[in-house]
């Protein structure tokens, strides 16, 4: 089991939350979906995936309309994808995803939450090259699979690591830019796709005190908070 999965068992890192703020973070990624490839989910792939996700999180149909529709009404604001990289308490690289529709508005609660915890927002880029930006996969079980054999047809697709978690379901971890590919090949072969994300995993874990940790994780949960905020990524070594 390689980096990308131990590290995602330890932090669970596909959760996303309570219910409202998967909502409005679905509805979000769904308008942006719409915007980069059209209203139609039979030639979207990625919208596709999306309405499912949003299907079994128990999203109302209205929601989803509703996130469709921004997308394509030309008299509203869409979504902008800005990321925000800084470091925390104690020297923690942290990465913020966010999708906003005002983005002076987001800056600045951004600049503020690191501001007053303890940390230094820094330009954009100045992290990157501290994390590994991968799509994953959840793929509901399937009978009759054999997961080395699987695993050795992947590569060929993009694909650099899989496994399963504690409900049996397939876990698959592949290169940011793959993600069409490995979509494609999941679908044609049966695959029930239960989710689709896209994450960012640390080259290099921060090992810190439970106090320094009680710190940083002050500065993570109000950067979380914020509605504009999509995901949030550290270099903090998950808790034993």
């Amino acid at each position: 089991m390689g980096r990308a999965f131990e590290y995602r068992k330890a932090t669970k890192l596909a959760r996303w939350g309570h219910m409202a703020r998967t909502f409005t973070k679905i509805g979000k990624e769904i308008t942006i979906a719409v915007r980069a490839g059209g209203p139609d989910p039979d030639g979207n792939p990625r919208l596709r995936v999306l309405i499912k996700q949003a299907k079994d999180e128990n999203m109302p149909k209205e929601n989803i309309e509703r996130a469709i529709k921004k997308a394509t009404d030309k008299s509203t604001e869409g979504y902008k994808e800005i990321n925000y990289e800084g470091y925390g308490p104690h020297g923690i690289a942290i990465f913020v995803e966010t999708a906003t529709d005002n983005n002076m508005r987001t800056v600045a609660n951004i600049r503020s939450y690191f501001t007053k915890h303890g940390g230094n927002l820094g330009t954009q880029g100045s992290l990157q090259f501290l994390f590994d930006r991968k799509c994953v996969f959840t793929c509901a079980p399937k009978e009759g699979v054999d997961m080395d054999e699987l695993e050795l047809e992947l590569i060929d697709f993009g694909v650099d690591e899989l496994g399963v978690d504690d409900e049996n379901n397939i876990i698959i971890y592949g290169a940011f830019e793959s993600y069409s590919d490995i979509q494609k090949y999941l679908e044609e072969n049966g695959f029930e796709i239960k989710s689709a994300e896209f994450v960012r995993i640390p080259n290099d874990l921060k090992e810190v005190t439970p106090e320094e940790r009680e710190g940083v994780q002050k500065l993570i949960d109000k950067i979380e908070e914020d509605e504009d905020v999509q995901n949030v990524f550290t270099n903090m070594a998950p808790e034993e």
